[in-house]
């Protein structure tokens, strides 16, 4: 981060990261980063990584980069993980993008504005569901094994990394930038070449990286990962992969842990444990829909195997997977595991909204940045617990003696509630602590903290933050609830929460008023122990003064009443607010605090502040001063959202290249007869789409043959990825579609991926006169390369093999192919494919339609096997100072028997129905959705058979009233 800007930053990270205090250094003044085994540590003050994943390639909107950014740094994390994805910046060799949305300069600068830490990840190969794994396509065309050390291989990767390792060495940390860590490769550890492990970090090195390197292995962590200490291919820190919940979504209720306990294993003694991809979602593979996705991650997960994982491994390095997932729009993803939404199931949806995922993460990561001590620790003897069924684990502060204790079930499947008492050693004295555990949930409790000028002895209760504020120490704790927050085995139906005991330490008596809730008290002057006992209900207040310590405000809440709150930092110190739909950010000037805030409904706000008056997004809030000595005010909800309806369609058949006189006369001829695919051809020539250059989306193919009469049938063969298919014209007669194939086999094992045989009708073919075939083949992306041996990244995609049947000799074919032009300047070379449409404009705003016959209402509409179009544009005009999240929503069952491709302003966001997977609504992205303008939506559709169209209509997922504008 630039040190200058940080009396600005707002919000709890920066107590936890911490480089230097506020306001010390210039921008210019470099900074050291190290690490030992407890931790990262940067000018000396260790860092506690909280790092959530995002994807600025799945949101085509910089604008909206700021706001899932702050949205993040919000939720408790002080550092994002970034994938940068060669593909989407490289459309041929040599050439490359780093431009509109594809700038990660300005993407970095924006993380640094914000005070946050990147981890970087530049590959060259990233998986992360994408088309190739991040590979371009056009790699399939260079020799070489990739991901070894192969000289062709060496060359493309050297050629990418050269381009992009300049621009993060640049944002680094050591150069008053955002960059903490720098990612090679991923998940390499099935993998075995050394040497170019070895190479990946020598180029780094070579071009400007200094600070630590990094990897993610997973699945076995001790593989020859284990020789990383001392051998070839080394990273500083190796982190691991961990996804213990799976990815079945289907049964979200039953899952819990079917791939393991989740405890991140440490490879290196030297270094600070690092779960450098941790499950925060899932991908949907059995087509369930993401929200049963959330489900299977969602926060009871969370509970147990965030908490869990803290304490057993001891790590300090956490990245969440995936944080926000966003959209696989244009041709961006691997077809076999994904659809158009990459939502994930995370924390943030597709849409940009919150959840209660979301919630979890911020209870979890203000508790990180609150407990400073947690950067290095020690396992110690945990509590002995008087219930068999339930188990305490700790840690300890070696320096500050502060401990940790995780208490959960011993078996991690148990969902019962189970009382326990704790037989515990504190830093302060030993003490009989009772404790439950409801449902799958998991503590973590605290002992020997500082709490400002507080000594906090324990806490039955869990620590969300704390802040000094106004010369005042204020504590927010929270336990199970009788809202059910507690998770599934919770107590509800309006019975009161869980038990909670907090003890704090004072020289003497001191005075204690209880403002709200209900809460017991006791002091013991052999001690000096202050006991609170009180359940979990609601929000609880207490006010201490005296005892020799300045005065202190604990909040004694839920897990649901605390969520409510936001912790900021500022120039003036911290604040804390509660009420906002999202606090995204603080500042104090003279006695006002300036807030930027969203409100999703209209309610009370309440600020813990040093401040008398209070702006919410610059205009006045009238605040009174509470019993508490906060200040309350309220909240003006969002206006109502008005949607154009979608009227005034306009249609056009396409597919000219179905009709035996189109002219292909330009097209590219389809002849080599070699290739470096493994997988080889069913018939020749060699008819795979990348041979020729045409790597993303639809590719036509023509074939001519003179016809003998004695034809039967058309076979055919082709690849397409899953979700893909293909569909035949014989002399501009429909034949038929079949689906392609997802993979190929090298070994003749799999000789027919994706067969289709389609008769020839009587008479079509006349002998001795010319015959065209048409084949229209809908490519879904590429494979990745997750295992090298396999070569998985050079399955073909197109047709593999062609042939005509006859009763008597077989008939030559000469073929010519066509498919996406050259690449868009502004949407990149994974926006379109090669529709003639595509081709032509038709999906781009300035394209002429008025020719075009007037259809009305969409729905209803009869559509013909083959490819139409149908546009139409509304004006968007949406209330001021509002954020509106806008998707396109498709009503009616989904359809078998055709497909749309959606695109907005010439932007493709995605691709609905025909076996697509279960999306109805797809994200249109503020930014390519234009408010106050008029906008202009074109969808192709291909049908595979007779179909009829349903209705289409704009919908909101979210209004707020702010945003990152506000």
């Amino acid at each position: 981060m630039r040190i200058a800007r940080l009396s600005a930053v707002v919000l709890l990270v920066i107590a936890l990261m911490g480089p230097v205090p506020v306001g010390a250094a210039p921008a210019a003044e470099r900074h050291t980063v190290a690490y030992d085994r407890y931790s990262v540590t940067v000018d000396g003050r260790r860092v506690l990584v909280q790092g959530a994943e995002f994807h600025y390639f799945r949101l085509p909107s910089p604008d909206l980069w700021r706001d899932v950014l702050e949205k993040i740094r919000a939720g408790g994390f002080n550092t994002v993980s970034l994938y940068f994805d060669w593909a989407y910046h490289s459309p041929r060799p040599g050439v490359y993008d780093f431009t509109g949305v594809r700038d990660i300069d300005r993407l970095l600068g924006m993380i640094d504005d914000l005070g946050l830490y990147a981890v970087v990840r530049p590959g060259p190969y990233i998986n992360a569901e994408t088309t190739g794994g991040g590979f371009p396509a056009w790699l399939k065309l260079v020799p070489g094994l990739a991901r070894t050390s192969a000289p062709g291989y060496t060359a493309a990767y050297t050629e990418w990394l050269s381009r992009v390792n300049p621009i993060i060495a640049r944002h680094q940390v050591t150069r008053g930038g955002p960059v903490l860590l720098y990612n090679v490769e991923n998940e390499y550890q099935v993998n075995t070449d050394a040497a170019y492990m070895q190479a990946l970090q020598d180029k780094a090195r070579a071009d400007g990286i200094d600070v630590p390197i990094v990897t993610n292995v997973c699945c076995d962590a001790g593989s020859w990962a284990s020789t990383w200490g001392s051998g070839p291919g080394a990273v500083q820190i190796p982190g691991v992969d961990d996804y213990p919940q799976s990815f079945d979504c289907a049964n979200a209720e039953t899952a819990w842990g079917p791939w393991g306990e989740g405890v991140t294993e440490r490879v290196r003694t030297d270094g600070p444990g690092y779960a450098a991809e941790y499950q925060a979602g899932a991908i949907d593979l059995n087509d369930t829909g993401y929200e049963r996705c959330r489900e299977l991650t969602g926060p009871e997960y969370m509970r147990f195997f965030y908490k869990n994982n803290a304490i057993a491994s001891g790590s300090t390095m956490f990245s969440y997977y995936m944080t926000f997932g966003g959209t696989n729009w244009g041709w961006l993803s691997q077809p076999n595991d994904v659809y158009t939404s990459y939502d994930y199931g995370a924390a943030i949806t597709e849409g940009r909204q919150l959840t209660t995922k979301y919630d979890e993460f911020k209870r979890q990561g203000y508790f990180l940045a609150a407990a400073r001590p947690l950067t290095k620790t020690d396992p110690a003897p945990g509590p002995v617990s008087g219930n068999p069924a339930v188990q305490a684990a700790a840690r300890a502060n070696p320096d500050t003696g502060t401990q940790f204790v995780l208490v959960r079930h011993t078996d991690r499947a148990a969902s019962t509630d189970d009382a326990s008492t704790l037989d515990w050693n504190t830093p302060d004295g030993r003490y009989r602590v009772p404790v439950t555990v409801t449902g799958r949930g998991a503590q973590i409790l605290v002992a020997g903290l500082d709490l400002g000028g507080q000594r906090l002895v324990y806490s039955t209760s869990e620590l969300m933050t704390h802040a000094t504020i106004d010369g005042r120490d204020i504590a927010v704790l929270y336990g199970s609830g009788g809202d059910g927050s507690g998770g599934a085995g919770s107590r509800g139906d309006g019975d009161r929460g869980t038990a909670g005991e907090t003890v704090l330490r004072y020289r003497e008596r001191p005075r204690v008023r209880v403002v709200e809730g209900t809460v017991a008290s006791s002091f013991d002057p052999a001690t000096g122990d202050l006991r609170l006992a009180y359940r979990h209900d609601g929000l609880a207040r207490v006010e201490i003064t005296g005892g020799g310590r300045r005065p202190a405000l604990l909040l004694l809440g839920t897990h649901e009443t605390v969520a409510s709150f936001w912790r900021m930092d500022t120039g003036r110190g911290p604040v804390l607010v509660r009420g906002a739909h999202l606090v995204r950010n603080a500042s104090v000037h003279a006695e006002t605090l300036r807030l930027r805030a969203d409100a999703a409904a209209g309610g009370p706000i309440e600020i813990f502040a040093p401040a008398k008056r209070v702006t919410v997004n610059g205009t006045a809030t009238p605040v009174r001063r509470t019993a508490s000595g906060s200040l309350l005010g309220t909240l003006r909800g969002p206006d109502p959202v008005r949607l154009p309806e979608l009227t005034g369609w306009r249609g056009h058949d396409e597919a000219p290249e179905a009709r035996p006189d189109f002219d292909d006369s330009r097209w590219t001829v389809a002849d080599r007869t070699t290739s470096l695919s493994p997988y080889p051809p069913v018939t020749q020539p060699v008819l795979y789409a990348d041979e020729y250059g045409y790597h993303y989306g639809n590719v036509w193919y023509r074939g001519r043959f003179t016809a003998t009469g004695a034809e039967t049938a058309v076979k055919l063969n082709a690849i397409t990825g899953r979700r893909g298919s293909y569909l035949v014209w014989l002399n501009g007669r429909y034949l038929g579609t079949a689906k392609g194939g997802v993979e190929a086999d090298a070994e003749p094992n799999n000789p027919d991926p994706g067969p289709g045989t389609f008769a020839v009708p009587p008479g079509l073919l006349t002998p001795g006169q010319p015959a065209v075939l048409s084949v229209l083949v809908e490519n879904m992306g590429h494979n990745d390369d997750w295992t090298v041996d396999d070569n998985r990244m050079r399955q073909p995609r197109g047709l593999v093999g062609a042939a005509i049947v006859t009763a008597g000799a077989s008939v030559p074919v000469s073929w010519r192919i066509q498919g996406a032009g050259p690449a868009d300047p502004v949407r990149g070379p994974l926006n379109n494919g090669g529709l003639y449409g595509e081709r032509n404009g038709w999906s781009l705003p300035g394209s002429v339609d008025r020719r075009w016959p007037a259809i009305g209402a969409l729905a209803g509409t009869a559509v013909p096997p083959g490819v139409s179009w149908y546009r139409t544009s509304f004006r968007l005009d949406l209330p001021r100072g509002h954020d509106v999240s806008v998707a396109l929503n498709f009503d009616g069952p989904l359809p078998t028997g055709h497909r749309v491709m959606i695109f907005l302003n010439g932007w493709n966001l995605g691709l609905y129905g025909g076996g697509m997977g279960p999306q109805t609504r797809f994200v249109l992205p503020a930014g390519l959705l234009r408010d106050g303008a008029v906008n202009t939506l074109a969808l192709a559709v291909t049908a595979r058979e007779p179909s009829v169209l349903g209705p289409v209509n704009l919908v909101t997922l979210g209004v707020q009233r702010g945003g990152t504008a506000g």
